[in-house]
């Protein structure tokens, strides 16, 4: 199974740039979209009828804002949302189960500046973990992938001491990563190239940060414990433009 993980930064902006003919190009079963920023009904037909592959989405109530997305060539057993309707109102994600493996596509909120929204994050996080230890227990195969809104340690971000404060590096937010991960999951990425630097799959619009690479690591894919021996390959698809995100790849044996 090969799938690939995006936050677009904007559906429609990123199929003026070419979203489908990368899609297109790909050979991925699954395309996670995240930050889609458009409302299913807003969107034209081609975007909800591209073969080979079907689309499900999950649309924040606030027009032009998160909102999360999957095209699958497989067809899911079944597609839910978190059924809570805090994050269910924002778009924040959405579970396709295929048989024993689940999905996840998501979208994490940003803390914002002065950790303005770090309650909201964290609460996040945490359901989210909870959600991924009750599929765990049932005895399903979790692939949990997405922006994360986080940069856990200081190899994940070109500047970790000039960004001690800023969103997507506060001592909580990497906190609750380090606890997540030392709970069994498994950051696919670091699991091949456990000591690669200047590994990105974020960049600020200002500054030429991306012809710098100054940037961060805040796009993951993770899985629990019984995937693990199932990894194949993860990779940074960087060379890939179109939002201040680049695409993520994860290919693990079925």
């Amino acid at each position: 199974m090969k799938i690939i993980s995006w936050n677009v930064n904007g559906i429609r902006s990123a199929e003026e740039k070419g979203l489908f003919d990368i899609m297109k190009g790909s050979d991925a079963d699954c395309w996670c979209l995240q930050e889609t920023k458009a409302q299913e009904t807003v969107l034209k037909r081609h975007f909800k009828e591209f073969s080979p592959y079907r689309v499900c989405f999950a649309d924040a109530k606030r027009k032009g804002y998160s909102g999360v997305a999957v095209y699958t060539k497989r067809e899911p057993d079944k597609i839910e949302k978190m059924n809570i309707e805090e994050f269910d109102d924002e778009g924040r994600a959405l579970f396709l189960t295929f048989g024993k493996r689940v999905l996840i596509s998501a979208y994490f909120p940003n803390s914002q500046e002065g950790g303005k929204r770090l309650g909201y994050k964290l609460r996040f996080c945490e359901a989210m973990e909870q959600k991924l230890n009750e599929l765990t227990a049932a005895g399903l195969e979790v692939i949990l992938c997405g922006d994360y809104n986080i940069a856990p340690f200081p190899i994940d971000l070109k500047n970790p001491k000039a960004n001690e404060g800023n969103p997507g590096y506060l001592p909580e937010e990497r906190a609750w990563m380090k606890r997540f991960l030392d709970a069994g999951y498994t950051d696919c990425f670091r699991f091949f190239y456990p000591e690669k630097t200047d590994a990105y799959t974020w960049w600020s619009y200002r500054f030429q940060a991306r012809s710098k690479n100054i940037g961060w690591r805040i796009d993951f894919f993770c899985v629990n414990p019984v995937l693990k021996e199932k990894l194949k390959s993860c990779e940074i698809l960087s060379d890939i433009t179109g939002s201040d995100h680049c695409p993520i790849m994860l290919e693990v044996a079925d």
